[in-house]
């Protein structure tokens, strides 16, 4: 099956050219707006991780090391598409259009943190692990019956591959031939279990058979390798011919959350291995130089606008009012149940004793 699947490549590790581009596609624009992204979410990431440490924000799961798949997919969408993130795609939501802010405030605990901006089609991060796959599905074919081209990409882990939703969302996207785009990112492991220890499928781009759509394994690594899959992918969605599957083969540098110690289950010097030699920015850094795109001038001020625009929304996000406790159990149901009511009466009569 690996052979059948071949992992597909355009930059390899040293920024060398191993395919040729389309040019039409592959724009010098579109390459710099893949850097620009890279660094404006490995820097949020870096700086949510840090405020994490310092008790401003709750949990917090990063991404290092998986933003060539997260903003090559990310990239290649329309406004009116739909996206149907995980917890962990927060780079994603961020170079579809979702603001700063909002994704700080969601890590900060609060319901408004699962609001996107007006006019963009992002679900709330799913959390429960594959749960969102049908849902997917589901807006896909919603589109279609409205008569629209807009399409819908889902993004899972792994681990989510082992869970029944996954099988349910692609046999139902399959069967009603969904505009939906099944985006995997391929870390090697879900949480602490490594992903030989929970399939016995030697790739995930395999499963794509067992629902008659296509399948296809990309270095996750290689933004453009990304950007170009997911193209091919969304072209064959707006056109009619159903859902596809993306298996983007990557690493994720850090622990699964800032809860998490993954040196109990994986040797950190392979991360480190990693970084060294597979780094997605890096190695389209690589390839500009060797393109003639790369300016330092230009790079300094990418850094400098990322910078002040995430303090800017924390900033934003840290002068909110208090929360107020009482979304927690008036926006669960349309109607709260009668236990629901209890919790909420229960809650008021601590607060007013006083207890935290």
């Amino acid at each position: 099956m690996e052979e059948q699947f071949p992992i597909i490549q355009w930059i390899d590790e040293k920024g060398n050219l191993v395919q040729e581009l389309d040019q039409e596609l592959i724009t010098e624009d579109v390459i710099r707006n893949m850097y620009r992204n890279m660094v404006r979410i490995r820097t949020f990431d870096r700086k949510a991780i840090s405020l994490q440490r310092q008790g401003r924000i709750g949990t917090y799961a990063p991404f290092e090391g998986q933003e060539a798949a997260q903003v090559g997919s990310a990239l290649s969408l329309r406004e009116t598409d739909w996206l149907f993130p995980t917890y962990r795609d927060h780079g994603a939501t961020m170079t579809f259009g979702h603001s700063l802010k909002t994704i700080f405030t969601y890590w900060n605990g609060r319901n408004e943190g699962c609001v996107p901006p007006e006019g963009l089609h992002i679900f709330p991060p799913s959390v429960p692990i594959a749960t969102h796959l049908p849902h997917a599905a589901g807006a896909a074919y919603a589109e279609k019956r409205k008569g629209t081209d807009n399409i819908a990409v889902a993004y899972f882990g792994d681990g989510a591959t082992s869970e029944g939703d996954f099988h349910e969302g692609l046999n139902v996207a399959s069967v009603l031939k969904s505009p939906v785009v099944f985006f995997n990112q391929n870390n090697n492991f879900a949480i602490s279990v490594p992903i030989h220890k929970q399939m016995n499928s030697k790739t995930i781009a395999q499963k794509s058979v067992s629902y008659d759509m296509p399948g296809v394994r990309v270095d996750g690594n290689d933004i453009i390798a990304v950007y170009t899959e997911m193209n091919r992918a969304i072209k064959r969605a707006r056109n009619g011919e159903g859902p596809s599957l993306i298996e983007a083969v990557t690493w994720r540098y850090g622990a699964h959350t800032t809860a998490d110690d993954p040196t109990k289950y994986r040797e950190q010097k392979e991360s480190d291995e990693r970084r060294a030699s597979k780094d997605p920015v890096t190695r389209l850094e690589l390839y500009m130089k060797q393109a003639g795109l790369w300016d330092e001038d230009w790079v300094a001020g990418i850094q400098q606008d990322v910078a002040n625009e995430i303090d800017q929304a924390i900033e934003e996000m840290e002068n909110l009012p208090p929360a107020d406790i009482n979304v927690i159990f008036d926006y669960v149901f349309e109607k709260p149940t009668w236990t629901i009511e209890k919790q909420k009466q229960d809650y008021v009569a601590l607060m007013e004793r006083g207890d935290q």
